[in-house]
């Protein structure tokens, strides 16, 4: 069985979506199936994020589907219910954590600092999120961090087509979370083919 981190890092990039309408949910995962993406990071920004998730999950099954922003344990629930593969989370909640590990489920929490690297190895984590990203010193912050601790990261926030390839020379990045080539925007004018370019494009980039 491949793991997750195989996973992630054949990906190499992770769409981090905010969806508006639980309806749009199929033609976005056949825009991103179709043009070499077969993976998603449904954000619980929105109320229809669970919703969103269970029908991408029956639609596409062998989609790799996370929730994101998660904050709570009730949460957690919801996105296991609604079929996701892990849990990303904006912060390190140590009870959070501890819900999914309980839960058999992996979670990929944020972190952006030493002291935080370590509370999530002493959890038993070696896969994180360096969030955000860009803010928190970037590409200088992160080599930092990897230069001390033997862990992996999905850095997200600020990535973009600009700097991603900085990103993944860092030999302990995975792969990255993106916004651009999903915008809010797009999905909710319903503008298949035009998502479908910027993703064409990212997978092109990173391959």
């Amino acid at each position: 069985m491949t793991t997750l981190n195989e996973q992630l890092a054949s990906l190499k990039v992770i769409p981090v979506i905010a969806i508006n309408k639980a309806e749009d949910a199929i033609p976005l995962g056949r825009a991103l199936v179709e043009n070499g993406m077969p993976c998603a990071e449904i954000t619980f920004r929105t109320p229809c994020a669970a919703e969103a998730i269970r029908a991408m999950r029956d639609e596409f099954p062998e989609m790799l589907i996370g929730a994101g922003t998660i904050l709570t344990n009730e949460q957690v629930d919801q996105a296991i219910e609604a079929g996701v593969d892990f849990i990303v989370s904006p912060g390190f909640n140590p009870r959070t954590v501890q819900y999914c590990l309980d839960k058999k489920m992996p979670i990929v929490p944020g972190v952006n600092n030493p002291s935080l690297v370590e509370q999530a190895m002493d959890m038993g984590l070696r896969t994180l999120k360096f969030f955000p990203a860009e803010a928190s010193g970037g590409v200088a912050m992160l080599k930092a961090l990897t230069a001390v601790y033997p862990v992996q990261f999905m850095p997200t926030g600020g990535v973009s087509l600009k700097n991603i390839d900085d990103y993944l020379s860092i030999p302990a990045v995975l792969a990255c979370g993106g916004t651009w080539m999903v915008p809010t925007n797009l999905i909710d004018e319903g503008k298949w083919e035009e998502l479908g370019e910027l993703v064409r494009d990212a997978v092109a980039r990173v391959n």
